[in-house]
């Protein structure tokens, strides 16, 4: 319940003083606000805490009773907005908004819209042109959430793209790696957040350098100059850095071990997705998004298919979609899906895409010791192959097992390396792709029909 009373801190006995009140709620608030009305010490004397006069005291100054009731309406008022927009609860916060309550300062901001108008602006452009890919979409919304409890927190909701300072920035920073700790104090301000999303723990450092990087693009629509370019580069560097040691992957004959494994029968859709991400190399998010219409066949009866990768569809001005063909073993697992593996619903969580790769490679047998970055402290530890194994490990796995061509043609002296000869392997044709890959998987050469039928083999 919420008590707002008097409080009497002078210890003059005459002359004028200002009033001081304290607000409580339960047990667990108690904040001082110092007013700027003033009142007579001895017209002060004749009331009690609640600013009524008290018993048997005749002649009360009836203006400042009025007045402290007044007040006393607008601390209460001050507190509710504190609680119903998150604000930290203390007397600072408490005695800012009484200010902005009692001295409004009338802003003419020349009708610009805010950061976060802006920010969701261009997530909506980006999704009227379907440059976003709805997993990109969900980050990007996330993004925004956190950029709004954050203004909230710092009272700037209203703050525009260009008032958002460098210093605003590395605050950001700083909140989306510890936000957790904000979870408990604004209990209102995370009520309306799914459990899923609600921070928990301390954000990877990566995590953070990425969602960064995602407001830095959406700056670079804006009106307006970038905070990221303001600031001094030692800073922005440090930012928007992403660390990475050595990327893990399967071997040759580490995938190779896979295909030939038997795997309990809850985990087989897993490992023929997993065959299949790591025969077409691309993201999980552009993996999940394939369908039957996603393939076609060339004039050599070459099945191959074909996307836009959403990551970097911004950047493409041509749209010009990524082309891979399909092996033997790809196309297998093709038509017994049809794309349509209930494994790739959720990526992540408890039960997702990358829990049951790791399931899958443990019981496989792939222990092999590999170095990787605790995203938590920022240190190197070495953990089995399989506790590292996620949907990122099959792009790793197909770049790994196709550079191997190249290296080939490096080692026998035919090339130097980066030569104009081996670079032209980098655009090859659909059918030499094709047989270059069927020689790296280890599988046989094939034609297909329109419909997919195998006419040769």
């Amino acid at each position: 319940m919420i008590r707002v009373r008097l409080f009497n801190k002078s210890v003059k006995t005459s002359g004028t003083v200002p009033l001081s009140f304290r607000l409580r709620d339960g047990r667990t608030v108690d904040l001082c606000y110092r007013s700027t009305l003033t009142a007579e010490v001895k017209e002060l004397n004749k009331l009690g805490p609640d600013g009524k006069a008290r018993f048997k005291v005749t002649n009360p100054d009836e203006k400042l009773m009025d007045d402290i009731k007044e007040e006393i309406k607008l601390i209460e008022e001050a507190y509710k907005k504190m609680v119903e927009e998150g604000l930290d609860i203390n007397s600072d916060v408490l005695t800012e908004i009484m200010r902005e309550k009692k001295t409004p300062v009338i802003v003419v901001r020349k009708e610009k819209p805010s950061l976060l108008d802006d920010f969701q602006a261009y997530i909506d452009e980006a999704v009227q042109l379907e440059f976003i890919q709805e997993k990109r979409l969900l980050r990007y919304k996330s993004i925004h959430s956190i950029l709004g409890r954050f203004l909230t927190i710092r009272g700037k909701t209203q703050i525009t793209a260009e008032e958002f300072t460098p210093d605003d920035v590395i605050a950001f920073k700083a909140f989306l790696l510890d936000e957790y700790l904000y979870v408990p104090k604004y209990k209102r301000l995370y009520a309306s957040v799914p459990g899923v999303s609600l921070p928990k723990k301390r954000r990877a450092a990566n995590t953070v350098a990425v969602m960064l990087k995602a407001l830095k693009a959406a700056y670079a629509t804006f009106e307006c100059k970038s905070p990221f370019d303001t600031m001094p580069k030692k800073y922005k560097a440090a930012i928007l850095r992403e660390q990475y040691i050595e990327p893990v992957c399967l071997t040759r004959e580490e995938f190779f071990k896979l295909m030939n494994s038997t795997v309990p029968d809850k985990l087989q859709e897993t490992k023929d997705a997993f065959l299949l991400q790591c025969a077409f190399g691309c993201r999980v998010a552009d993996f999940a998004a394939l369908t039957m219409d996603s393939i076609s066949v060339n004039n050599d009866g070459i099945p191959y298919i074909h996307y836009l990768p959403q990551k970097t569809i911004r950047t493409n001005a041509q749209l010009s979609e990524t082309e891979t063909p399909i092996v033997k073993y790809a196309l297998d697992i093709i038509k017994k899906y049809n794309f349509n593996f209930p494994v790739l619903k959720y990526v992540s969580g408890k039960s997702g895409y990358n829990i049951k790769i790791k399931e899958m490679l443990k019981v496989c047998g792939f222990e092999r010791k590999v170095r990787e970055i605790n995203t938590e402290t920022g240190k190197i530890e070495t953990l089995p192959l399989y506790e590292v194994g996620s949907s990122k490990l099959c792009r790793k796995t197909h770049v790994n097992i196709m550079n191997e061509i190249q290296i080939d043609k490096y080692a026998a002296g035919l090339h130097s390396a980066g030569s104009v000869a081996v670079d032209r392997y980098i655009n090859n044709t659909i059918t030499q792709h094709f047989i270059l890959m069927c020689a790296t998987f280890n599988q046989p050469l094939f034609k297909v029909d329109n419909d997919l039928n195998y006419i040769s083999e």
